[in-house]
């Protein structure tokens, strides 16, 4: 078979979310010639912890950065089309291998590094390697994070959520390069699973920023801040930490050592921001 031929009978199957607009992820595609054929899948993963608000956002963030990278494959004249999934990776690979036409000749997974790539800790290409079961070649692209792209910016805020002091902090993250936001609002009350207060107040904050064409999603989570952030980060790309309280001794995170906790193990920055409980309470 021609050169010409055997690039025009390729399927490239790519399963990415994050990375999917990465650049080595693009140049393996060009790598592939201009008539192979690429069909992108970005599933959306649900967290493993915690009551989700606004889990639509999840979907639309994959979208918006699968239509990225299918005009950035289409300007490069690599024919590509592609759709969000949910759920997990490996069974999205599953379902495509059955349901594509023409059928996918190879397969590229694409992951940040393994310190910041939750598909890495969780054995997504080797689950995705083993539905392939050695018929389809599977490769593994790392993408590295560069200056430009979205920061994934975690904000652990509960009484704090709706104080004017953190949504501004979130409003200036957003003007310093893209930012996307996922807050969490660890429960009050472990031993109920309704959690009204902790849910309106998240609402109400997701809702304000939403408003301002800010990409912030939420959950009600584990009751313990330290024990949620640490989920979270092993869960999924977490960049920064943004931690909300009220000041000094009016905060039971502070007198836990939330802050300096989260500095020492999160393994990335943790910003403070404090909100004053007058200022919270006006805004609930």
């Amino acid at each position: 078979m021609s050169e010409a031929a055997e690039s025009a009978a390729r399927h490239v199957l790519v399963v990415a979310n994050e990375t999917v607009c990465g650049e080595s992820l693009i140049d393996a595609l060009r790598a592939r010639g201009a008539g192979a054929h690429v069909t992108v899948l970005s599933p959306v993963n649900p967290p493993r912890q915690g009551y989700v608000v606004y889990e639509d956002s999840r979907r639309a963030s994959a979208g918006r950065r699968l239509d990225r990278t299918l005009k950035r494959l289409r300007n490069a004249g690599i024919a590509a089309d592609g759709f969000v999934v949910e759920g997990d990776a490996a069974d999205a690979v599953r379902d495509a291998l059955h349901q594509l036409e023409p059928a996918p000749t190879e397969i590229i997974v694409s992951t940040h590094p393994v310190q910041r790539s939750g598909w890495m800790r969780r054995n997504v290409v080797d689950r995705i390697k083993a539905v392939a079961g050695g018929r389809i070649p599977v490769e593994h692209v790392v993408v590295e994070q560069s200056a430009g792209d979205e920061a994934n910016v975690l904000v652990v805020a509960n009484e704090t959520v709706v104080g004017d002091a953190l949504l501004q902090r979130i409003r200036e993250r957003t003007q310093r390069s893209p930012s996307s936001f996922l807050i969490i609002s660890p429960q009050s009350d472990p031993r109920q699973s309704p959690h009204p207060d902790a849910e309106r107040r998240l609402r109400r904050a997701l809702a304000a920023l939403r408003s301002e064409g800010i990409d912030a999603h939420g959950q009600v989570t584990h009751p313990d801040p330290y024990t949620a952030t640490l989920q979270v980060i092993a869960d999924e790309r977490v960049d920064e930490v943004l931690v909300s309280t009220f000041p000094g001794q009016r905060s039971g995170w502070l007198r836990r050592d939330l802050v300096e906790r989260l500095r020492k193990d999160a393994g990335v920055p943790v910003e403070h921001v404090v909100v004053e409980p007058e200022a919270a309470a006006a805004a609930s």
